[in-house]
């Protein structure tokens, strides 16, 4: 829905971003497989996404000089190269231009830090770089509390912070809290 939705405003750069629970969460890339993650990610992107968050926050978070936490691709966020070069050469110099722009930008840092560092009250928000990076801890803290929202759109559209559970239809089992706080 979130690339579809830009399409329909007017093809306006989206991001899938959560809010409402202990995290607030963005994502750098979505749904792709994760050999194809590194492949997908560019320093400008990175800087054309972060810049619609941070001026999301401010401006309807009302969150004034917001502090995002970016995360590296690989572990230890690539351990200055030993673990891959990633963060060197597409995530390291994006944060880096963000920061000389003038934003509050941590990062590259280690997902698991990010999200320490979250909890702790240090970041705002976290931009993981894939969709297991970011929604595995928010998920697994948050569940039910935290809302979907498509950061980017001149209309708001929130959602529920899960897929479709098409094996809990007609069972009765489904638990409507995320829908509820996305509504």
């Amino acid at each position: 829905h979130t690339e579809f939705l830009g399409h329909l405003c007017g093809d306006v750069q989206t991001v899938m971003g959560f809010v409402g629970g202990t995290f607030k969460v963005c994502l750098a890339t979505t749904h792709l497989p994760l050999m194809d993650v590194a492949n997908h990610l560019s320093t400008d992107g990175l800087i054309e996404r972060a810049e619609i968050v941070l001026r999301v926050l401010d401006h309807e978070l009302g969150m004034s000089a917001p502090r995002l936490g970016i995360c590296g691709l690989n572990p230890h966020a690539g351990e200055n190269g030993v673990l891959g070069r990633e963060e060197i050469e597409v995530i390291g110099p994006a944060c880096d231009a963000l920061r000389a722009a003038g934003h509050h930008v941590i990062g590259p840092i280690s997902s698991e830090t990010a999200f320490l560092e979250a909890r702790r009250g240090a970041i705002d928000m976290i931009m993981a770089m894939y969709h297991d990076q970011g929604l595995t801890p928010l998920k697994a803290v948050d569940f039910g509390e935290s809302v979907n929202w498509t950061l980017g759109l001149p209309i708001i559209r929130t959602s529920v912070d899960h897929g479709t559970a098409d094996t809990l239809v007609g069972t009765g089992q489904a638990d409507a809290s995320s829908m509820i706080s996305a509504i």
